[in-house]
């Protein structure tokens, strides 16, 4: 098992999309396998991910940061402005942090929250986990984060799924 002191932890660039894609699928396809169908899973296409990511990581108020140890990168987290329509200015939302299977457990996510929380200035964060994902709100729940009791619905490989939000202040 990897320790967190072997990853390190820096900005992204566009020529780790590619890397990040892998690693958001893997983590997808680990994550996701009882909530979403596997033909969905099995569509995910690294090609069409890593254009999202360079995407990203160009973006000018999105921050893509992309932890690696000595075999490659084995997360990452994208952090902007709060999307939400009932966001205040400078409330900020952790668009997605996933980690590969082979490091769930390590420390990494914990390393790469705590990265992201440290460099807030003020106002909320929010973030969105689906319904189900026990994993993920037991984390979030792990670093001051509560679920403020909405919820969305939104369709993903063909279902309709709830999506809840939890914030932290």
């Amino acid at each position: 098992m990897m320790a967190p002191e072997d990853v390190t932890i820096r900005p992204a660039t566009t020529n780790d999309a590619q890397a990040i894609a892998r690693v958001d699928i893997a983590s997808w396809r680990g994550a996701y396998s009882e909530i979403l169908p596997d033909s969905y899973l099995a569509s995910l296409d690294i090609t069409d991910r890593a254009e999202q990511w360079r995407a990203a990581v160009n973006a000018r108020d999105t921050t893509v940061l992309l932890a690696e140890d000595e075999s490659g990168p084995v997360g990452f987290t994208s952090v902007g402005p709060c999307r939400d329509e009932d966001a205040e200015p400078g409330d900020l939302e952790i668009y997605a942090i996933y980690l590969h299977p082979r490091a769930w457990g390590s420390g990494v996510a914990r390393d790469l929250m705590r990265t992201v929380l440290d460099g807030l200035d003020s106002g909320s964060v929010t973030l969105w986990i689906l319904e189900g994902n026990d994993r993920a709100q037991h984390f979030y729940r792990r670093h001051g984060f509560q679920h403020d009791g909405t919820e969305r619905i939104d369709e993903i490989g063909g279902r309709p799924l709830t999506q809840l939000r939890f914030r932290k202040r």
